[in-house]
């Protein structure tokens, strides 16, 4: 701030010493070419001590917004990593990545360029006023009559801007998505030969992005040239009044000199002010939408004394559990109650949108129940923190998510810092240590986006391995087979037998064949847990089992 007082006292003092030296010409008696010499000598150590100060503001303004964006970003983040599946749910990603990254460098852009640009446009204008109704009052009260127009047209445009600049963030985003949504589908999009499909979906939220462009642009080009418009009508006053007062004996020729420098000191600080607002509008906009995200409260609240769940036996109850999605949304659970001990092997089947993989989500609190509550060795697992909780939890899922990395480093995901026999030992578990050495760099070999590189089979026992590693007592196993061939299924069925032991498990499968030898079967409905209880006992009873069993647990 020193520095922009400095640099904005410069432009004050300048033309006083020029006058100064116009008058020291103008004199009869001769020119002291002391004075001249020495002024000049002056404003060259200003000029010198400016550069300086004008260097310093723009390295450490831009090197500060660098360090709040980063600051922010990471804020941005961290909330992100906090918000419940609910919220993603509803929301793409495509957006999220245009606020974490161009909404945030135009926060701290006007953030940085704020203060000194503000504190200098402010000494520049009162200062030069000050100085402007020495010289002469008549002449600046004409310039003043013009610039509450000037500010008002400013406020009319910078609100047309800003809509404009928020409907282009939005629309960046939407495009984001689209990207986003094409290039990870992009094996389907060749398989179906949709490429001009995808081409036409873009070349529309393009086309839209560009009309708000060109609407924002035209809008920019009023409010500059608006801008200009007055900037050039004040000057032009002055000259022509000044010229008046000049051949009335109002004014002398050194003081319309400096009078009219002073003018131009004043007329690019309004300037800046006033074109600073356009800056202003992105800032806002970007910074509304900042706080969009991080006022998002999250649906998964931890109590403030939350306690810390250890040595888990993995006994397991719903009590009354009843769960929607939203307040407009129809009960998905209704009363559900089972109690599962500790290691039992438990297997949830039911018609496809009945809640099977609904209900495993609850236990580690992906989503909140709405009634009833879940225990663990009966302890409500809203009375402790989430990462205990979901430290002692596993899920294999049937879609697979792997890192983009080496494989070392996905097995690793489930022991961040485990060392390379930990990770060797678990995937000898899953059954992935033989097919991992047979790759190009073995564990260290890169699997690709989603890991790409590797076959739905290997994904899984990677997947596995990760969950081994993790040592969970409590596993879900939700569809971990369903997408696989018969032969990468056998191996996987291995592997999570293998992994299933002597801890408390919950199984959806799509093959009812696949979990004949669970401890009990839970079929669920929208009614409820209809039926339980092991597979020869359910099929003796001829009921919903039996029915689903005979039409589809054969395949």
């Amino acid at each position: 701030m020193l520095c922009a007082f400095f640099c904005g006292m410069v432009a004050l003092i300048n033309p006083i010493l020029i006058r100064r030296i116009i008058n020291e010409g103008l004199k009869i008696g001769g020119i002291s070419y002391e004075i001249v010499f020495g002024t000049g000598i002056l404003m060259l150590i200003f000029v010198i001590f400016d550069t300086l100060a004008t260097y310093y503001i723009s390295a450490n303004g831009h090197i500060m917004g660098t360090k709040m964006e980063t600051d922010m970003r990471r804020d941005l983040f961290a909330h992100l990593q906090k918000l419940p599946y609910s919220y993603y749910d509803n929301t793409k990603i495509g957006q999220l990545m245009s606020r974490i990254t161009s909404d945030l460098f135009d926060v701290t852009e006007f953030a940085h360029h704020c203060p000194e640009e503000l504190f200098m446009s402010t000494l520049k204008i009162v200062g030069a006023f000050i100085v402007l109704l020495g010289i002469n009052v008549k002449l600046t009260l004409i310039i003043f009559a013009c610039i509450p127009i000037m500010f008002v047209f400013s406020l009319i445009m910078n609100k047309k801007m800003k809509a404009m600049f928020k409907a282009q963030r939005k629309q960046i985003g939407e495009i984001n998505s689209q990207v986003e949504d094409s290039l990870l589908g992009i094996r389907i999009v060749k398989s179906f030969t949709n490429e001009d499909v995808e081409e036409d979906k873009f070349e529309n939220g393009n086309l839209t992005f560009l009309k708000i462009k060109k609407k924002a642009y035209h809008y920019m080009g009023l409010f500059h040239s608006g801008i200009k418009y007055f900037d050039g009508f004040m000057y032009l006053t002055v000259v022509f009044s000044g010229a008046f007062f000049l051949m009335g004996n109002l004014i002398n020729a050194a003081d319309l000199v400096a009078y009219l420098l002073y003018v131009q000191t004043l007329l690019t600080a309004i300037r800046k002010l006033v074109e600073f607002t356009e800056q202003f509008q992105r800032g806002l906009t970007g910074f509304e939408r900042f706080l969009e995200i991080m006022d998002t409260p999250s649906d998964i609240i931890e109590k403030d004394n939350a306690g810390i769940l250890e040595n888990v036996k993995g006994n397991i109850e719903f009590k009354n559990v009843s769960f929607k999605y939203s307040s407009k949304s129809n009960a998905v659970l209704k009363g559900i109650n089972l109690k599962v001990e500790s290691g039992e092997n438990i297997a949830v089947v039911g018609h496809s949108g009945g809640g099977k993989t609904t209900l495993l989500n609850l236990i580690p609190r992906f989503y909140d129940i709405n009634d009833g509550e879940i225990l663990i060795d009966g302890v409500n697992i809203k009375d402790v923190t989430l990462k205990s909780l979901r430290e002692n939890i596993g899920v294999v899922q049937q879609d697979v998510y792997l890192f983009s990395g080496s494989v070392y480093e996905n097995i690793a995901y489930g022991k961040p810092g485990a060392t390379y026999e930990e990770v060797k030992e678990a995937a000898r578990l899953a059954n992935a240590h033989s097919f991992i050495e047979e790759l190009p760099d073995g564990y260290d070999t890169y699997v690709g986006e989603r890991g790409v590189k590797l076959s739905g089979g290997q994904k899984q026992r990677i997947s596995i391995a990760r969950t081994f590693l993790k040592n969970p007592k409590i596993l879900i196993l939700d569809e971990a087979t369903s997408s696989l061939d018969n032969e990468s299924e056998y191996i996987v069925q291995e592997s999570l037998k293998r992994l299933a032991e002597g801890r408390t498990t919950f199984t959806v499968a799509h093959r009812l064949s696949t979990i004949i030898d669970a401890k009990r079967i839970v079929v669920l409905t929208g009614k409820g847990i209809e039926e339980q209880g092991t597979h020869s006992e359910l099929m003796d009873k001829k009921g919903i089992y039996y029915r689903l069993y005979t039409k589809v647990g054969k395949l």
